[in-house]
């Protein structure tokens, strides 16, 4: 078998490596405890954190053991990697809430049967450190001047980084050093930004624990601009279908651009690398068949084959095949609502397609906005049940954004 080393690689995954040689030989020679930490800042996952998941996925398969370290401790600080002011506060409720939120995601990719993988969560250990003895204990191995001097923390000092955010680098090496007492994990992954928190702990098990220990960071998913992906009008896109439909998810992929085809076939499907680079050389419109295969492989890791199937057809069927329309995102309104008529810039608040009249006036001027493949032009247009064929009105915004009105 192929060392998954060498997968990763060849996938495009990796950016950094602690000791790249050591860890090629440590991962083709036994099975190795691993862990990815993840802050339940919000309700969901979302794309970003997909490739960290796909990364654990690969690593299982390989024979290796995932660790998902949820961090009920770690979010009540807030990682300043990246961020230009301080995270909101959360209350340790609301971090559990979307703690449990996150192991149902995670349960789609990554297999927690018999051992195969731990769910840990930093809350166990770090809420219960008596703040003088952790001083005594890590806090002096940590070099305050190697610290700022760190790109989690330097992009910070001139718009204010507090003493709470500085023990963040702290607790997340004292993760590694506990995760390692205990379940003997040898290697943390992560993304780029965590590069210098990662080393951290590297550093700390060398030197507490006298043990060898190891860092890997990959790529964060960017567009061929430099972009992160992930990010649309509406926000981010999310994996849970309450916020993020399926539909809405498959065509975030659909519509991905051309450059990045490849790239997003390799790091976000487990497609072999033939099949992914045979579908990346696809050129002209050919490419399209390629876009649809990537969003069909991404939408069917994150919510199932079969709703997967559903957002293909429906996306299919507005681009002009003729299949059914049931995955598209829709809303019901109340016939009562529009007998005395409803102005379309209420109707597009209404069905969450603009969050304000403003922005709906802005839209219709813009000629970004279709009623049944008619450009609406007439901000002051009042609909009524006569202009709801069979009770359902389809209306587009721009090229992609599709929603589907239905009267009940």
């Amino acid at each position: 078998m192929d060392n998954i080393y060498d997968i990763l690689c060849e996938r495009g995954f990796i950016e950094q490596a602690t000791h790249e040689e050591e860890i090629r030989e440590l991962l083709g020679r036994e099975s190795v405890t691993f862990y990815i930490g993840f802050d339940p800042t919000a309700d969901s996952l979302h794309v970003g954190h997909f490739l960290q998941m796909i990364t654990m996925a690969h690593m299982q398969r390989a024979g290796h053991r995932p660790i998902v370290l949820l961090g009920g401790g770690t979010t009540m600080v807030g990682d300043p990697s990246g961020k230009t002011e301080m995270r909101k506060m959360l209350t340790q409720e609301q971090i559990q809430q979307n703690a449990e939120k996150f192991k149902k995601q995670f349960s789609r990719l990554i297999d927690f049967k018999d051992g195969k993988a731990i769910m840990a969560n930093n809350a166990d250990w770090l809420l219960k450190l008596e703040y003088v003895p952790f001083l005594r204990e890590i806090g002096r191995h940590f070099s305050v001047n190697r610290m700022l001097s760190a790109e989690c923390y330097k992009g910070r000092l001139e718009t204010g980084l507090t003493f709470l955010e500085f023990n963040y680098m702290l607790m997340q090496s004292y993760d590694f050093l506990e995760l390692y007492r205990r379940y003997n994990c040898k290697m943390q992954m992560g993304g780029n930004d965590q590069w210098s928190n990662i080393i951290g702990g590297v550093e700390l098990i060398r030197r507490v624990e006298g043990a060898s220990a190891y860092g890997l960071t990959f790529k964060l998913l960017t567009t061929s601009e430099g972009k992160k992906m992930g990010k649309t009008e509406a926000g981010a896109v999310w994996l849970d279908a309450e916020k993020t439909s399926p539909y809405d998810f498959y065509q975030y992929w659909r519509n991905v651009d051309d450059r990045d085809v490849e790239k997003c076939l390799s790091l976000l499907t487990f497609l072999p690398m033939e099949e992914v680079r045979k579908l990346g050389s696809l050129q002209g419109s050919e490419i399209n068949k390629a876009k649809e295969t990537l969003a069909y492989e991404v939408t069917k890791l994150v919510h199932g084959e079969e709703e997967a199937r559903k957002a293909r057809t429906a996306a299919r069927t507005l681009f002009g095949s003729g299949a059914d329309m049931t995955s598209v995102p829709a809303t019901e309104i109340s016939r009562d609502k529009i007998k005395d008529g409803i102005n379309i810039l209420n109707l597009l608040m209404d069905v969450g397609l603009t969050a304000s009249r403003g922005e709906g006036r802005r839209l219709v001027e813009q000629g970004g906005l279709y009623m049944e493949e008619e450009r609406v032009k007439d901000i002051d247009l009042n609909l009524f049940e006569k202009d709801f064929p069979e009770g359902k009105l389809m209306l587009r915004k721009g090229k992609k954004v599709y929603h589907l009105v239905k009267l009940v």
